[in-house]
């Protein structure tokens, strides 16, 4: 007997999927709850996913809702699905009444901060070049914009290795912002990091061509270092920050 689906658990379940989904995963979804057709055939729900159109949030809660059956018949199948899709990025998309699997590790590279998440954070990860500095101001202005704080690494200066600022920095971060321009490797390496220890992040930049293989499955935001492309950088991020931080889960701190 399948067990309610409860709203919030609804919410839960579509904030894990906008935040990793992409077209093939609904799809395969599709085929699992017997709606392939009906995703192939929808007139909105791949393109607002493709082009990070302002209605995808509310298009995945409503077919989300589709897939998983009037009367909850297919909300086993859904669950188990989007847990193994998305345990890798850190969501807790487990049921209110049931324990999933969750990883606890220790690292022996870094060390844990005694601070706890802020959830007023973002951070940024991108080449300290002057080129890029009207960038993090774009940054900044758009965290402010959702009454957030906005800093990167060089604003700090905590501990005698920049490495450990920089994981404390992310670890204690609701939102990590990187700029893959110039396929910078410290900002691959910061960006895994950030994946592992589950944050929302926001990948940014100047060509597609810089996003790495392994991440072209996520959403970016695509700009032009200029007056008029970081103004629409600006109002992008903005959005973006603004969608998630209604997304957030009050228990979690």
């Amino acid at each position: 007997m399948n067990s309610k689906l409860s709203g919030y658990q609804l919410i839960q379940l579509k904030n894990s999927v906008v935040e990793n989904f992409d077209s093939s995963n609904w799809k395969e979804l599709g085929a699992l709850t017997n709606t392939l057709e009906q995703v192939e055939n929808h007139n909105r729900l791949l393109r607002s996913l493709s082009w990070g159109d302002d209605d995808y949030d509310s298009l995945a809660l409503t077919f989300l809702r589709k897939m998983i059956g009037s009367n909850d018949e297919n909300l086993a199948i859904v669950q188990d699905y989007i847990s193994k899709k998305c345990t890798a990025s850190g969501d807790d998309i487990s049921s209110e009444s049931t324990s999933e699997r969750k990883v606890v590790f220790s690292p022996n590279i870094f060390n844990l901060p005694s601070e706890s998440v802020d959830p007023n954070l973002v951070s940024v990860m991108m080449p300290y070049t002057p080129a890029l500095n009207p960038v993090y101001d774009s940054i900044q202005f758009a965290a402010q914009q959702q009454g957030l704080e906005c800093i990167r690494a060089d604003d700090i200066w905590n501990h005698s290795t920049v490495i450990q600022d920089i994981f404390s920095l992310i670890f204690q971060s609701f939102i990590v912002v990187c700029d893959f321009s110039s396929k910078n490797p410290n900002v691959f390496y910061e960006a895994g990091i950030a994946h592992t220890l589950g944050k929302h992040v926001i990948p940014i930049t100047q060509s597609e061509q810089d996003i790495p293989f392994d991440l072209q499955h996520h959403r970016y935001i695509k700009y032009l270092n200029n007056s008029e492309g970081l103004g629409e950088l600006q109002q992008s991020l903005s959005s973006r920050i603004s969608t998630l931080n209604t997304q957030r889960n009050p228990t979690w701190l």
